[in-house]
């Protein structure tokens, strides 16, 4: 039944009841069903900590934008919904509140209690951007909402661990690791990031043992490192160094005596080519350190602060005692010099302080076993990156990948399924809880303090969410694999590459087959949004002044996959006026509508035939581009055709009929206007789903929910190639007279008797109606284009099929005109006559830049066509 639009369209009291009820009467849920083809997507899950920001919806946008999609082409569409665990930041924020607020910090506490505090932090804020994304408008299944700690979850990520530990893939040893002193837990390569930063080269003398006045110099970037050096390496073929190894040198500060080692690693042509070795500390120290047997030792303890028993650095951090052991060098006459030097500084992703590298117990994942199937199935086109550029940063890391550092210093998280028997030493590792060692039958077992890497979990996605390991699971048997994912291209490698091994691995399958990389949304200067510049936009903010379509519809436009967006504000804007305009489009039909039932009638006006033919080319086209993920150029088609074809034409194009007295014309006129829109609808409908779904059932339709209606289809029926080119040129010929009326500011209301030499004159003669009413016309002559002739006093305007003229004294004052052009005409030559005594002078041509006399010229040539054409205007008149 239709109902009215209200004169003004207000999104706020629109978007949430809209939303309301898609929810309640579950639109959003995601059935198996037998017959039909599933479409699953895995929401990336945010952090439960997580306030939405534009990357959040953008992602959140794209997705919804798919599924909708897939959703009206008959797919079992399901969007998995849910939120990760952060280890690091949810556990940092409810120790900040603790200590805020109440003076302690976890250890205080204890384990269990401090871990209730964040299980009743997570269920009182944790939802909260769940509640941001469907503001937004996000069809996820809600009810399948997964969390990277639920019980089942949980089991899949215990299983996956006891399955890579008795494959030997999983291991626990002592390497040189990427330390955070700030959050005080290990790092994996990928949570690093690379900043450059100014330092220093200190270049310090090592004096050799048993030679008086004998020394080898190294050069350092970090000098509080030292404390830990067990040895100097040099290059076996640096003949400078020959002599001297095998023998020892004396550790200033320190007094250690080091070997002086030779290996392969040392660069004779860098520095001194001598390299102080710190194997606690540096991951090429560590190698070398294994090869030549140098003893380990760690100087900085987790906090970054220097260990007891190295006098007064004991208790500095690492910073304040880098300063003490230079000025310790200097005065003791060790410090040769010191370089500027600018490198590569890691800093952890979280915090963005200065990573350190130290030895550290820790446990492992072998990478080079996995990554081989993972290799492959990219490779072979199994999964397939949009855009294919991403492939290759897939295949470049997979290709160089690290052992994966998976434990976690922390709390808040999944703790190790790992017990070490205190009386034997072994590790029993099982899913269950043990009660024993499964050596000895100890009971006396202690469990891993550390949790799992964040990312250990959230790599089990795709299929953890769907019911695995239990592979009966029919969610798991039917949806998974899923299809597509949707992703920055700023985690490639912390998620991306770990679900596509994890999945390989654990289920024998990718886990997609298709993974969609969008870019960042950068601000309107191109900058990064952060806290620190003070940049970010809040998307919840734009929604509530704009309209969250039109904030969806802007995110989309100026997307292009792979590549960073510009966020203007003034977008946003622009697209609540194309609401506005579709709203109003509609509005108009609703007051001239008296049928009940939407349906094309059996006959057809040219006018009809043009826009239906448009519609027709414009679906396949729509439907290609969402196909090959090309949202952007999708959403713009639509757009156009709205605008353009459907409100700036067709409308006007049907308005004789719609308030004429002939009722079959006029029931016509309403059963085209109805259809196209409703089927538009269908096709903005992902892009902008609420305005469409409130206009959609004010329309008469059938069925309940536009979101779940079918995906518009080509009908080749509906095709009408000689009407649409013959109405194309009638409105090429109207948009000509327009256009010279609005250069001659003749107004609307003035009307003037056009003449049309043509050899179209069957097309013109059936487009007079239209001629009249929307190019002003008095009178509208069709003649042949052999009479087609330039009279003195008329405007001619052409077009590639036609000539047509007006009588220029039934547009304007002849009198009045002539002087303005004349007046014009005189002001520009004088203009071209200062110009051309420029040019001519040699003074200026020689002295002043050549793109300075290049831009006059050019200005001259301009001047010269605008006179020719005004000479020529008023030889006409």
């Amino acid at each position: 039944m239709k109902k009215e639009l209200p004169k003004v369209y207000e999104p706020q009291e629109v978007e949430s009841r809209v939303y309301e009820m898609w929810e309640k009467n579950g639109c959003f849920k995601g059935h198996r069903d037998p017959d039909k083809k599933p479409f699953t997507i895995v929401m990336p899950p945010p952090n439960v900590t997580g306030q939405l920001h534009m990357g959040h919806a953008m992602d959140s946008t794209l997705q919804d934008i798919l599924i909708r999609f897939k959703r009206m082409q008959g797919y079992a569409a399901l969007w998995v919904p849910g939120t990760d665990h952060a280890g690091i930041a949810t556990q940092i924020k409810v120790e900040e509140e603790l200590r805020k607020n109440e003076g302690l910090s976890r250890y205080d506490l204890g384990r269990e209690k401090f871990l209730e505090r964040v299980w009743d932090w997570k269920n009182k804020y944790g939802n909260r951007i769940v509640e941001q994304q469907k503001k937004l408008g996000a069809s996820c299944d809600w009810d399948r909402a997964r969390f990277t700690m639920d019980e089942g979850l949980s089991k899949a990520v215990r299983h996956v661990f006891v399955s890579l530990y008795k494959k030997g893939l999983i291991y626990k040893g002592s390497r040189i690791i990427n330390w955070c002193p700030n959050c005080v837990t290990a790092l994996s390569d990928a949570e690093v990031e690379y900043q450059d930063k100014p330092g220093s080269f200190w270049h310090i003398r090592y004096p050799i043992q048993g030679e008086e006045g004998r020394y080898v110099i190294v050069a350092t970037t970090r000098p509080e490192t030292m404390l830990g050096d067990t040895g100097v390496a040099v290059n076996p073929n640096d003949e400078r160094y020959k002599d001297i190894v095998g023998k020892k040198c004396i550790l200033p500060l320190v007094g250690r005596e080091m070997p002086i080692v030779a290996d392969e690693y040392v660069d004779m042509e860098f520095g001194t080519g001598c390299v102080k070795m710190t194997p606690a500390h540096d991951p090429n120290d560590f190698e070398v350190g294994l090869r030549q047997n140098l003893e380990t030792i760690r100087v900085l303890d987790d906090n970054g602060k220097v260990v007891e028993g190295y006098g007064r650095y004991s208790g500095m951090d690492r910073y304040e005692a880098r300063k003490a052991i230079v000025h310790d060098l200097e005065e003791g006459g060790w410090l040769v010099k010191v370089e500027p030097h600018q490198h590569n500084v890691g800093t952890c992703y979280r915090c963005h302080s200065d990573v350190e590298p130290l030895i550290s117990a820790q446990w492992f994942v072998k990478m080079e076993p996995l990554a081989k199937e993972a290799l492959r199935v990219v490779n072979d086109g199994e999964v397939k990156f949009v855009p294919d550029r991403f492939s290759k940063t897939y295949t470049n890391w997979m290709e160089n990948v690290h052992d994966w550092c998976i434990s976690r210093q922390l709390w808040w998280g999944h703790q190790i399924p790992a017990w070490t028997c205190q009386e034997c030493g072994h590790i029993t590792v099982s899913e269950e809880d043990p009660t024993e060692c499964e050596h000895c039958h100890s009971k006396n077992i202690k469990q891993e303090e550390d949790v799992l890497d964040t990312w250990f979990s959230s790599a089990l996605w795709p299929f953890s969410t769907l019911g695995w390991p239990d592979e009966n699971s029919e969610d798991f048997k039917y949806f998974f694999p899923t299809d597509v994912l949707v992703t920055g291209y700023d985690i490639i490698f912390f998620w991306v590459a770990r679900m596509i091994f994890s999945a390989c691995e654990h289920t024998g399958k990718p886990p997609f087959h298709t993974v969609f990389i969008h870019g960042l949304v950068r601000d309107d200067k191109g900058r990064k949004m952060s806290k620190s510049l003070g940049n970010g936009i809040d998307p919840l903010e734009m929604a509530n002044q704009y309209g969250a379509d039109a904030l969806r519809f802007n995110l989309v436009t100026g997307n292009s996959p792979g590549n960073d967006m510009r966020f203007y504000t003034e977008r946003c804007e622009a697209m609540r006026n194309f609401a506005n305009k579709i709203w109003n489009a509609s509005r108009f039909l609703m007051m001239n509508l008296t049928i009940e039932e939407c349906r094309l009638p059996e006959h057809l006006e040219m006018e009809d035939k043009w826009i239906l033919s448009k519609l027709n080319s414009v679906i396949p086209e729509v439907t290609e581009n969402m196909e090959k993920f090309e949202l952007g150029v999708a959403a713009q088609k639509v757009y156009d055709f709205i605008w353009d074809s459907y409100c700036d034409w067709y409308i006007e194009l049907t308005k004789a009929r719609l308030q004429g007295e002939d009722e079959e014309a006029k029931r016509n006129a309403q059963q085209v206007l109805c259809y196209v829109l409703t089927e538009t609808l269908k096709l903005l409908h992902p892009f902008m789903p609420y305005i469409t779904e409130e206009i959609w059932q004010a329309l008469p339709h059938q069925g309940d929910y536009l979101m779940l209606q079918q995906w518009p289809e080509y009908h080749a029926e509906l095709s009408f190639p000689q009407e649409e080119k013959a109405m194309e040129l009638i409105m090429d010929a109207i948009r000509a007279v327009r256009t010279r009326r609005a250069e001659m500011n003749v107004p609307p209301s003035k009307k003037a008797h056009l003449t049309v030499a043509t050899q179209e004159q069957a097309v013109f003669e059936a487009g007079i109606p239209f001629l009249k009413r929307l190019a002003s016309a008095s009178e509208v002559e069709v003649v042949p284009a052999a009479e087609a002739r330039q009279e003195a006093g008329q405007v001619v305007i052409a077009t590639h099929v036609a000539q047509i003229s007006i009588p220029l004294g039934e547009l304007v004052d002849l009198e009045k005109e002539k002087a303005r052009v004349q007046k014009e005409l005189d002001k520009n030559r004088k203009m071209l006559s200062g110009l051309e005594g420029k040019l001519q002078n040699p003074g200026f041509v020689s002295k002043a830049p050549a793109n300075v006399v290049e831009a006059e010229r050019e200005r001259a040539e301009k001047l010269r066509a605008l006179i020719e054409k005004l000479e020529e205007q008023l030889q006409s008149m």
